[in-house]
């Protein structure tokens, strides 16, 4: 083998080495993201205000119009606000691929629905009388994507699906 040759067989190896170790980098990156997404989540909605919202939405009737909400909430329908936005903001980050459906589905799959369930028709008569049928667009894309999702596999709650995890690991 001669100089040229050899030359040609360790440049080849420094090519698929360097490929190999960028896809490595690329894999950890990409964990690191959904864990540092992860931990965002958790710690941006674990804030009283998030509760309250929570707390909230639980206690309207369902089928509500937005007269009647925002005359049953008072001041407190900022709360409701608040709500919608972080949905919204969610729908946003997860079509953009910044945070994974799955992982969103974990933290927020119920509270997503319920509100949607209790406030679509809130959000249809803002759209109508704001005439913008943007208002809330991803926090209804955000819902009926989980929606959907569920029509094909109804959720296992966690206390079920990993009920053995400290035992199988």
């Amino acid at each position: 083998m001669d100089l040229v040759g050899a030359a040609e067989i360790v440049s080849a190896v420094a090519v698929v080495i360097g490929f190999g170790f960028a896809i490595f980098e690329l894999r950890r990156y990409r964990q690191r993201r959904t864990r540092e997404s992860m931990l965002e989540m958790v710690k941006s909605y674990q804030t009283l205000e998030f509760a309250v919202a929570l707390n909230r939405l639980v206690d309207l009737p369902d089928g509500l119009s937005k007269q009647q909400i925002e005359h049953h909430l008072g001041e407190d329908i900022r709360f409701i606000s608040l709500l919608m936005t972080t949905w919204e903001a969610l729908g946003v980050v997860t079509y953009k691929r910044e945070i994974d459906l799955d992982l969103l589905e974990d933290f927020f799959s119920g509270p997503i629905l319920l509100s949607w369930k209790k406030l679509r028709r809130y959000v249809e008569e803002m759209r109508r009388i704001g005439g913008r049928d943007t208002y809330y667009e991803w926090f209804q894309w955000l819902a009926e994507r989980i929606e959907e999702r569920e029509t094909t596999a109804k959720p296992i709650p966690a206390h079920i699906e990993h009920k053995g995890w400290l035992v199988g690991g």
